[in-house]
């Protein structure tokens, strides 16, 4: 099938963009001829929290894309949708994380199907996203409206697509596994590399409210009273760094936390996860997190709330443990048994024997099979 895919793609940044590089090589893999139509540029620069939009190091997976689509430039549109036709498709992929592009998919897509026919696809992460803004719930009913199929990865997208359109065709299907990050290191080599000694707990990625680093913090007097260890926040902050390093210095934690405020290139993933001893997602809410699947690359294990589609990954007491959102106590408790008890290794095990769920071939069959269904 000649398959179509649109979105962020190197030299843009980001999980969306490594997600839709893996797509498009495992499409290709499967026997399909799919291209790449990657954005000229993702978000304007004043709406744009972070450093820079672009990936500075190594891509991970570049998949041939080529640089066709403005989501912000309605004079793009019509040259887009030329483009689109052009390639003459049976099918296009789009990847909906927030309502912002969905004027251009809406408009671009709506205007290449008066002159060829095709199906559309839509991979959702969060049909209602988490900060919401006015007209995000219209621009994603005229969006869902117009396409033919849904895949969701996860029961909570599932229930918020079924409120939007109650009669989608979709999918529900496990996020696959970010295996681009390059192989696990020896735990004590990696350490050293970051200058790092004794029990390390990982934050990764994007720091923004949601995500409920604020909860970890409180919770670090009481975790380090009983495990020495060092909370290693790596990711680049989108919004006020300033208060989280106001609450440790309150808290009195500072020699326990290290913040690293930076995007951490592809080349360097690999280190981070392999010089933890656990990742720990204290999300205030969610639909799924890519980052526990890259967790699991490494065969790390998760202490995550019990949000969104966070439970349908982790499995509590086998790769990981679950607590209640916004609950430092037991948050902490959750960390504590952990260490305490040694499960590490344990639950070590039972990543690799899960891995097999989260394969990126038993993703293509899922689309394959809808899309003939």
């Amino acid at each position: 099938m000649k398959i179509l895919l649109i979105g962020p793609a190197y030299p843009l940044r980001g999980g969306i963009a490594q997600f839709l590089a893996l797509l498009w090589q495992r499409l290709r893999d499967a026997g399909h001829d799919a291209v790449f139509h990657r954005f000229i540029r993702q978000y304007p620069e004043f709406l744009f929290p972070g450093k820079t939009q672009k990936e500075e190091g190594d891509p991970g997976l570049r998949a041939e894309s080529l640089p066709f689509f403005h989501p912000y430039n309605p004079f793009n549109w019509p040259l887009a949708a030329y483009r689109i036709v052009r390639e003459r498709p049976g099918l296009v992929i789009v990847k909906w994380w927030m309502p912002f592009f969905g004027p251009s998919y809406i408009a671009v897509l709506t205007l290449a199907r008066i002159f060829h026919k095709f199906k559309i696809l839509v991979v959702v992460d969060n049909a209602i996203p988490h900060e919401k803004r006015p007209g995000d719930m219209l621009i994603t009913k005229i969006g869902f409206k117009m396409a033919d199929y849904f895949v969701v990865m996860s029961e909570a997208v599932k229930e918020d697509l079924l409120k939007i359109k109650p009669n989608a065709k979709f999918v529900l299907t496990p996020h696959p596994l970010y295996d681009i990050f390059g192989e696990k290191l020896p735990k004590d080599k990696a350490k050293k590399a970051l200058g790092l000694t004794g029990p390390v707990i990982l934050f990764f990625g994007f720091v923004r409210a949601y995500k409920g680093l604020r909860v970890l913090l409180e919770a670090m007097p009481q975790i380090t009273k009983k495990v020495p260890l060092t909370l290693l926040v790596a990711g680049e902050f989108y919004g006020d760094k300033e208060k989280y390093l106001q609450q440790i210095d309150l808290l009195g934690i500072g020699d326990s936390v290290r913040v690293l405020d930076q995007y951490i290139g592809n080349e360097e993933v690999g280190r981070y996860f392999s010089a933890s001893d656990a990742l720990v997602l204290p999300y205030l809410s969610a639909t799924q997190s890519g980052i526990t699947q890259i967790a699991f690359v490494f065969d790390l294990p998760v202490i995550a709330t019990n949000v969104g589609g966070l439970p349908e990954v982790v499995r509590e007491g086998e790769t990981g443990y679950l607590v209640e959102p916004d609950d430092p106590h037991a948050l902490a408790e959750a960390v504590i048994r952990y260490f305490t008890e040694g499960k590490e290794t344990e639950f070590a095990g039972h990543i690799q024997e899960e891995k097999r769920r989260f394969s990126w071939e038993a993703f293509v069959e899922a689309v394959e099979e809808l899309v003939r269904g």
